[in-house]
């Protein structure tokens, strides 16, 4: 059984996320919370590793005490997964929470308790391409239909948790409105201890090198791809169907390249100069582009 996508407003959300939006939009954030922010496919997994590690300086037997989406719960699926409401509500603070949300529907309470925020972007053709395997698996979502039909829902924001183009320049806006930490997938895969010492500075830490270089490798994507901990290998099949695609596949930047045709490159290109025309917001698309 699939969900549909309801408009939610204005946003297309899983159904099953349009039901309980009241509970989703009501949710109470408190002092102290961090939030990671991303939209689908650009690497959530891997900075709430990150992010996981950090807070336990390097102990990688305190990160698999659980899976991740136990460990940092997923503030919109409360209501339909492990933790429920009640379990995240007892936890203890600071909590570290996750959301796919555009920033205008980030829950206010988050805004009113100025907690931090960590938003991780990766650049468009990526997270469509990976997007397109993941919806093959993912049940909240309707099937993705041929690649085609599915880069056209992308560029017209027609997909689960809505355009990527609002999304990604959404948070960019108003990040300097807030406690915000905006990073780029890109630049973690090109120097991922530079980076990861940016988020270790932003939470408020100080780890040694040698604890730094241990975080990078644990959350590598050969590590955590083997990571039962990490991997979705323990996530209800009735929700995610891994037997044709796995949650964790490639972790390339550029790997788009592999499923875009020449003419729909140019097609993307044409609709994306459009979209981020009036933004200083700018993306790598693969690695050899990067200086």
């Amino acid at each position: 059984m699939r969900f549909q996508l309801k408009l939610v407003e204005g946003v297309p959300l899983s159904e099953i996320i349009a039901l309980y939006w009241q509970e989703i939009k009501n949710f109470q954030a408190r002092p102290g919370d961090v939030l990671i922010a991303t939209y689908p496919k650009s690497g959530t997994t891997w900075i709430q590793e990150i992010v996981e590690m950090i807070c336990h300086n390097g102990d990688l037997e305190k990160c698999q005490h659980a899976p991740i989406y136990e460990r940092i719960p997923f503030i919109e699926l409360l209501q339909c997964m492990p933790p429920d409401a009640e379990t995240v509500n007892a936890m203890p603070s600071p909590r570290y929470l996750k959301t796919h949300l555009p920033y205008q529907l980030v829950p206010p309470s988050f805004w009113k308790h100025n907690c931090k925020v960590i938003y991780l972007a990766r650049n468009a053709r990526d997270a469509a391409t990976s997007y397109y395997y993941f919806d093959h698996m993912a049940k909240i979502h309707p099937e993705p239909g041929s690649w085609d039909q599915y880069l056209q829902r992308f560029m017209n924001g027609n997909v689960g948790w809505g355009s990527w183009y609002d999304h990604v320049k959404g948070f960019w806006e108003e990040k300097d409105k807030h406690d915000m930490l905006y990073l780029f997938y890109e630049d973690i895969k090109q120097n991922s201890i530079s980076e990861i010492q940016k988020v270790m500075w932003f939470l408020g830490k100080d780890l040694p090198d040698a604890t730094l270089e241990k975080i990078a490798h644990c959350t590598s994507f050969s590590q955590m791809k083997n990571n039962a901990m990490a991997n979705y290998s323990t996530f209800p099949k009735e929700m995610m169907d891994q037997s044709q695609y796995t949650f964790m596949r490639k972790g390339q930047v550029g790997d788009w390249k592999n499923l875009f045709t020449v003419s729909q490159n140019e097609l993307f290109e044409e609709d994306y100069r459009k979209k981020m025309s009036k933004t200083t917001l700018k993306f790598q698309v693969s690695i050899e582009d990067m200086s």
